[in-house]
């Protein structure tokens, strides 16, 4: 078991390495992006990937605090799912009711991989193989499909 300073620490070395792997890859669009953190434009609409000693996921997570406005951005996501779904080339789990760890409603659009563990090294390129192709195609995805949220900038 690990102290929280060393969960932290081994957490923060894997997404440096991770980032590190993935700076020199460019954007759909050929620009830069930081592919950790990364920036859709829209506030309250993030792309977030997760590792924990179990479960890695990849996401996208809609926390806007307005019920509503998150249904809304939730359906327009499902206008667009045969073009998520291309990019991709899998099938994601689709959540509108989900609560964090902290009681926060948000509605997430994800998918996982089980038996894989951040603290184990060895597991880091299971880890990696997972998320690039995944970000990767949810960049694509987004450079095209973007100018269908901006009503919700």
């Amino acid at each position: 078991m690990y102290s929280r300073e060393e969960a932290k620490r081994i957490k923060e070395n894997f997404w440096t390495s991770f980032g590190q792997y993935m700076s020199v890859v460019p954007s759909s669009d050929g620009t830069k992006v930081t592919w950790v953190n990364y920036k859709t434009g829209i506030r309250y609409l993030f792309f977030r990937m997760e590792a924990s000693n179990k479960v890695a996921q990849i996401a996208i997570e809609i926390a806007n605090p307005d019920e509503g406005i998150r249904a809304l951005i939730f359906e327009q996501f499902q206008q667009y799912k045969m073009l998520l779904e291309e990019e991709l080339g899998e099938e994601w789990i689709w959540d509108l009711d989900f609560y964090d760890e902290y009681g926060k409603a948000k509605a997430r659009i994800f998918t996982e991989i089980r038996g894989v563990s951040v603290f184990k090294q060895e597991d880091w390129p299971d880890l990696i193989s997972f998320f690039k192709p995944r970000i990767m195609a949810l960049d694509s995805f987004w450079s095209t499909a973007q100018y269908g949220f901006d009503i919700f900038k």
